[in-house]
């Protein structure tokens, strides 16, 4: 059993093939069936579209009945809901009753209001497969250690994720970010030497965090944790090149980026170089890109870069047709090295992040990849400063640095001129850099702060 290349014999084989194509029609024709009888806010939705299911015939009818929906778009549907109570509210927009909800999760609201996730018993069935598929190809198997060094309060990395690990087999120590950077690493330096730990679920900007601080708080270097694969997921961060690297010479572990929630799993190969993230639950998820701007349509091939969308195929709570979340993304449709099925992605950005200077997009991922490059001489900690609201900003676009420990100050202005070719030869910019000492700007335990605003 140890030994089979996948957690699902039956669909993974067939990831990315014709054969899923009939799969997915056929899921999508079912869901929308079951969304029309049982979910009052959908079926009034699809009226109103003049797209009940028994008028879509393909995948590409589909995608033309319902435009893309954005959060924003979601919260306005569920809204006219509002009147009838929260729970009117609820029965509406699910498809089973809300006394059926086990679980509430939610995304961070970093970028604005979160947004709840809702589990059945049966929901969190789907959400163990979809978990079960992308933990298996990171070599983790049941009885294996994890520790869980990610939100737990609320984030959907968190609960759901702990439910996911005990029904699979795996032996969970629950840490959390929420209970401190001192106690996730005594916790690890009393079982990782003497066990070794099989996997950490962590956020990419608070495993970077932790090389900083592990000889601080425990007279260790985090490879000598003995933490044998960093399964990170939250940020684009083990989806970069330059942190990546770091982060796998500093633990001399695998790095895994991963993604996903309900019926939505991706997962990057066991490989040192970066090949995107292997989409796993095409039974489960109809997938589509769309151009950032207009939202039309984009063919999935190599190359192709767009707005993430998603449709759930599976489920009875997390109901939403042709959603983005906002990540912009790069399709891969090429046979992998690695030998694993599935088409790929990599998370560019996202677009409630994107930044326009003279009309050439950047995002906070890519300028985080070019000043990784450079450290130790700075120490990879920045922040983008805004002077108005984005995403315009006037050139040129301002960044504040750390310079490293061992950086002079006589050599800033040299390492600035460095930075701003790389830049440009990268990502089409020449930032102007406001330098600080090392240990000036504050740690993400959570999520990576990217963003000073100034106005």
């Amino acid at each position: 059993m140890k030994d089979r290349p996948y957690w699902n014999m039956e669909i993974e084989p067939i990831l990315g093939t014709k054969e899923i194509k009939k799969i997915q029609w056929k899921n999508l024709k079912s869901h929308l069936e079951m969304l029309y009888a049982r979910s009052r806010m959908w079926r009034e939705y699809m009226d109103e579209k003049s797209a009940p299911p028994d008028k879509i015939k393909s995948l590409e009818d589909f995608s033309k009945a319902f435009p893309v929906l954005e959060k924003d778009d979601m919260r306005a549907i569920a809204m006219k809901y509002l009147p009838e109570g929260p729970r009117g509210m609820l029965d509406a927009m699910l498809s089973v009753s809300s006394r059926e909800i086990v679980l509430v999760s939610a995304t961070s609201g970093t970028t604005g209001e979160p947004t709840p996730y809702l589990f059945s018993k049966e929901d969190l069935k789907i959400n163990f497969e979809s978990f079960a598929r992308a933990i298996w190809r990171t070599g983790i198997r049941p009885g294996d250690i994890i520790v869980h060094a990610m939100a737990l309060s609320m984030f959907g990395a968190g609960i759901p994720l702990v439910y996911a690990v005990i029904e699979y087999g795996a032996t969970l120590i629950p840490v959390g970010a929420e209970g401190g950077t001192e106690r996730l690493l005594n916790y690890i330096k009393v079982l990782g030497p003497m066990e070794g730990i099989d996997g950490m679920f962590i956020t990419p900007s608070f495993a970077e965090y932790l090389i900083e601080k592990c000889k601080e708080l425990t007279g260790m270097e985090v490879k000598d944790l003995r933490i044998k694969r960093l399964m990170c997921g939250g940020e684009p961060g083990a989806g970069i090149p330059e942190v990546r690297e770091r982060l796998m010479k500093s633990y001399n572990a695998l790095v895994f980026d991963m993604m996903g929630l309900g019926p939505i799993a991706f997962t990057s190969c066991p490989t040192e170089e970066y090949r995107g993230m292997h989409f796993l639950t095409e039974d489960m998820a109809l997938l589509e890109i769309v151009d950032v701007e207009t939202k039309e349509p984009i063919p999935f091939e190599d190359g192709a870069r767009g707005v993430l969308v998603f449709t759930p195929l599976k489920g009875y709570c997390l109901n939403v047709l042709r959603h983005t979340p906002g990540d912009v993304v790069e399709i891969y449709t090429d046979k992998c090295p690695c030998g694993q099925s599935g088409i790929r992605m990599r998370v560019i950005g996202r677009t409630d992040d994107m930044l326009k200077v003279k009309g050439v997009m950047v995002y906070p991922a890519a300028i985080e990849g070019v000043l990784n490059s450079f450290v130790p001489r700075i120490t990879g900690e920045f922040r983008i400063v805004l002077t108005s609201p984005p995403p315009r900003v006037e050139p040129p676009l301002k960044l504040k640095v750390e310079y490293g420990e061992g950086t002079k100050k006589e050599e800033l202005d040299k390492l600035s001129k460095e930075i701003g070719e790389r830049m440009h030869d990268k990502i089409r910019i020449r930032p102007e850099i406001e330098w600080v000492p090392a240990g000036t700007l504050e740690r993400a335990v959570h999520k990576k702060k990217y963003f000073e605003r100034r106005y």
